[in-house]
Order: structure tokens, then C-alpha cells, then sequence
């Protein structure tokens, strides 16, 4: 056995010998499952432990240094691979690039986000979830079950950083030349290199650690091939949002005019903006029932997207079931298609469907009856293309849509827990009608609406009415974060399996 530990030993010191741009070659492992030789911890050392073969966390905030020989503990161009298990409601993170600290928040490096299940803390709810690069590619979407294990792998290379969940790629950043670094963000958070750690948020927030192992690269190995961003205001104010607790997420994508989901995964990369997939389901769609929504749930199984239903028609409700319905993280609908009081079926976004509108005064209250009665009655947890009007008289916006008028719809999704999208296709709704939502206490969602790959946006106009109605994180929909979805309060309007 010493025989076998001192050629351990010996392996590790060579490892640590190499210059780095000759190391590469296998996996080397910074953790020995029996003690925290080579780890050194940054405040509370009682949060530490190991037991089982893991390293344990749990116990007042700390950080978990690796100080080992291994390449100087001191990594720039590498491969990390841990494999972690959180309890419910617990907090933690994986640090690189970063050093030791007797006390605090790291202030240098980046941080690898752990979170399925955690509360927050005096009021706060954590948003950026496990396989985040922690304010700068957050990801808002549940994607591995509490007390089991699960491998996060990062790849640094160059500029670019890689984050993969049990094999799946959430993270591709390329770190611009000049790093945006928002408000609340340590300023040494860019690429350079440094040690790394694992961190105890704080006593509730218990994670074990049983595999540990890195794979120093080159100094000048090849990142990947990747389009990177245009730094503009608009990428600016997308980092801004997500360090400040603002889900940056469109719940609103379409798979369309030849947009794959493969376009759709590599376009959130690379905006930083997290997807919900929509399927259509209705009269006169091909898809209508409980078949085919379970087919979209089985083909998208794996794609880490929020998946939603978008309900088309007034018919949906009696022709899938409530347990199909609930298979989707979301449900959502608009006031776009309705029959009016003399038994005309209309698409209010198809001119010949709507006709000539002979009193606007009259068409206007029946889209407002059927506004409301639609967030009254069917189990939706978001109301998108709010607000829209046919394009007869769309010029008129402010003008139909009168305090009266958008009260009534507010105070119909406020008491039914219905968000509110900001559409960036129509720039809907209005100001007025944010504000007045707001005030009512309506959560938000950011849209796209897209028709294909062409117009899939970057949330512009919401980002713009975040500034215009001083939202924040707390004004805005999480599914099942403030209240149990909506299949689950209104489900039993919903058709019947026999």
C-alpha cells in the first residue's frame, strides 16, 4: 500500500512539474476520497468534511481552495470534470480562474453555478440554476432532480468557456475583448487563470463532491469555433439583467420556416437568452391532441428548454387532456382568435377573417369580454400578443384601448395569476398597460413570437420597458416559482381521459 501511495505522489508531483503548455494528456484527480489534502478552506473549515468517499458541504459561507501540486494549482487552459450531489434547497458553485481568500466571495474568477431547488435567503429567490456561468450565461430551467448525482464538465479555452450538464452543452461564452462586467459583479471576473474551488453558501445548502479531476491544456490550445457576439447595448443590458436576478428568458420560441432546434440552442449560447420551445395545439393544427403533444414531449426530451403549449383557439380546452397538459412547463394563450356575438369565428391577425369593422366601439368590448373571460376560465400561465388589435384599426391603439378597457384585462390576470408577455414582434403591450399591470402586482415574460429564424429577437423591447417601468426580478414569471401552474389550479376544464 505505501508502495502504491508514494507512486501516487509521484504521478502528482510530475503533473505539477510540467510547463503548462506541455500538459495534456490524461485526467488527474484532485481529490482523493479520504481526506482535503491539497484543499485548503477559505473561512469556515468546520463547513467541510469528508465522509463516504465525497467531500461534504454544509455549515456557515465558505470557500474550498484547491492549493495542490497539480499543475501549480494554477490553471489557464484546462478540462474540469465534478461529480456533484445537492440536497434539496441547497446553493453552491464551482469557482475557476480564481484564488484563495481567508474570507468573502471570491472576488477573482467565475463561478459555476449549483442550484435545483434553493429558497434564497431575507427575501431573495435565486434564479440562475445549475450549469450557469453565474451572471454572465445563466441558466433558468431545473435540468437535474435533487439527491442525485450529476457531472458538470468545463472546458476553458482561450477566450471561450464551455459548460456541459451530464454531457449537454448549456454554456458557450466567448469573453469579448473588452469583458462587460455589470454592477454587483467582482471586477475581476475575465479569463486568465488561477486555482480552483467549490463553495458552502451557507448552512441549509448542503452538496457532496465525490470526483474531482482536471485535464490541464496547452497554453495555446484552440477554442472553439464559435460565432462571437456583437458587443452592443443590447448585450450590455442582457448581462445587466441577468446579474441582477432578471430571468432573461424567452418564453416564446417558435420551431419554424426551417428553424431547428440544434439554430435555436446555438442562437441562446450565443445571446445569453434562454429558450421556451412553443408547440401549437388547436383546431385546425396539426396538432390537437393528447398523441401529439406527447410526441413534442418525447422528441424534445433532453433539449435543455423550458417547453411550452401554446393553446390555440377557445376550442383546446375539450380536446387534450390535464395530463398531457401537464407534461409542459407552461401553458400560454392569446385573445388573437374568438368568435364574436353573431357566431363568427375569427383570426384577429387574417384581414379577410376580421372584414370591415363597422363599430369599433363594439368590437373592442367583445375583444375585451373575451380577454377576459379567457384568463378567467382556461388553465394558462401567460396571456402573450397582449393587447392586440386587428390591422383595421391598430393605428387607433391608444385610443380604443382605454383605462376602463385595459383595467378590466389587468385585474383579470392579476386575480388569476396569468403573466403578462412583452411581445418584441408587436411591441405589445403598451407603457400604460405595463405600468398599470405592474401596479396591480402581474408578473412579466419576455416573447418573440418568431415566425422562423429570421426574427428571432433579443428581447429589445422588453429589455427597453424593464428600464421605462423600473421592473425587477421580482416582477417577473418563473413556471411554478410564485404559485402552482395553472393546469394544476384549472385543470378540470380540460377534457376528461376515459
Amino acid at each position: 500500500m505505501r508502495e502504491s501511495l508514494l507512486s501516487r505522489r509521484d504521478v502528482l508531483a510530475a503533473a505539477a512539474a510540467l510547463p503548462l503548455q506541455a500538459a495534456g494528456g490524461g485526467w488527474i484527480e484532485l481529490f482523493n476520497g479520504k481526506n482535503l489534502d491539497g484543499w485548503r478552506a477559505g473561512g469556515n473549515a468546520g463547513s467541510w468534511k469528508v465522509a463516504g468517499g465525497a467531500i461534504e458541504a454544509g455549515g456557515p459561507p465558505s470557500h474550498l481552495f484547491y492549493t495542490g501540486p497539480v499543475n501549480g494549482a494554477d490553471f489557464r487552459n484546462f478540462e474540469l470534470e465534478v461529480e456533484t450531489l445537492l440536497h434539496p434547497r441547497a446553493n453552491s458553485g464551482i469557482y475557476f480562474h480564481t484564488a484563495y481568500q481567508a474570507k468573502g466571495w471570491p472576488e477573482k474568477g467565475f463561478e459555476v453555478q449549483l442550484n435545483n431547488t434553493a429558497t434564497g435567503e431575507g427575501g431573495y429567490l435565486e434564479r440562475k440554476k445549475t450549469g450557469s456561468l453565474y451572471g454572465i450565461r445563466n441558466i433558468y430551467k431545473q435540468l437535474v432532480a435533487d439527491n442525485e448525482w450529476f457531472k458538470i464538465h468545463v472546458a476553458v479555452r482561450g477566450k471561450n468557456v464551455q459548460v456541459r450538464l451530464n454531457g449537454v452543452l448549456l454554456v458557450d461564452y466567448t469573453e469579448p475583448e473588452t469583458p462587460v462586467i455589470p454592477p454587483g459583479i467582482p471586477r475581476g471576473r475575465f479569463l486568465s487563470h488561477g486555482t480552483l474551488a467549490l463553495q458552502c453558501h451557507d448552512a441549509d445548502s448542503r452538496a457532496r463532491f465525490r470526483s474531482i479531476r482536471v485535464r490541464p491544456l496547452a497554453r495555446d490550445a484552440a477554442a472553439p469555433n464559435v460565432e462571437v457576439p456583437v458587443v452592443d447595448d443590447v448585450y450590455r443590458r442582457i448581462i445587466a439583467c441577468g446579474a441582477r436576478n432578471i430571468p432573461m428568458v424567452d418564453y416564446h420560441v417558435h420551431l419554424k420556416a426551417g428553424l431547428t432546434i440544434e439554430q435555436a440552442l446555438e442562437r441562446s449560447r450565443r445571446d445569453g437568452i434562454q429558450y421556451g420551445v412553443a408547440l401549437n395545439c388547436g383546431k385546425g393544427f396539426p396538432v390537437h391532441d393528447d398523441a401529439g403533444l406527447r410526441q413534442f414531449i418525447d422528441d424534445m426530451k433532453g433539449q435543455p428548454v423550458f417547453l411550452a403549449l401554446q393553446a390555440e383557439g377557445r376550442e383546446w380546452v375539450q380536446m387534450v387532456s390535464r395530463e398531457a397538459v401537464a407534461l409542459f412547463d407552461y401553458v400560454f394563450t392569446d385573445s388573437m382568435t374568438w368568435t364574436d356575438n353573431r357566431g363568427r369565428r375569427m383570426r384577429t391577425w387574417v384581414r379577410d377573417e376580421v372584414g370591415t369593422i363597422t363599430d369599433e366601439q363594439e368590437f373592442m368590448d367583445t375583444l375585451v369580454d373575451r380577454a377576459a373571460g379567457i384568463l378567467e376560465h382556461e388553465p394558462i400561465d401567460i396571456y402573450v400578443n397582449p393587447t392586440f388589435l386587428p390591422e383595421q384599426i391598430a393605428k387607433s391603439y391608444d385610443r380604443l384601448w382605454t383605462e376602463p378597457r385595459m383595467r378590466r384585462v389587468v385585474d383579470a390576470a392579476a386575480r388569476n395569476h396569468v403573466a403578462i408577455e412583452i411581445n418584441d414582434r408587436y411591441h405589445l403591450p403598451s407603457l400604460a398597460f405595463l405600468r398599470m399591470a405592474k401596479a396591480a402586482g402581474c408578473k412579466f415574460t419576455f416573447g418573440t413570437n418568431n415566425g422562423g429564424p429570421s426574427d428571432l429577437g433579443r428581447s429589445e423591447y422588453g429589455l427597453k420597458m424593464i428600464e421605462e417601468c423600473e421592473l425587477t426580478w421580482r416582477d417577473f414569471f418563473v413556471p411554478g416559482a410564485w404559485w402552482p401552474k395553472a393546469v394544476e389550479r384549472k385543470g378540470g376544464v380540460l377534457r376528461v381521459v376515459r
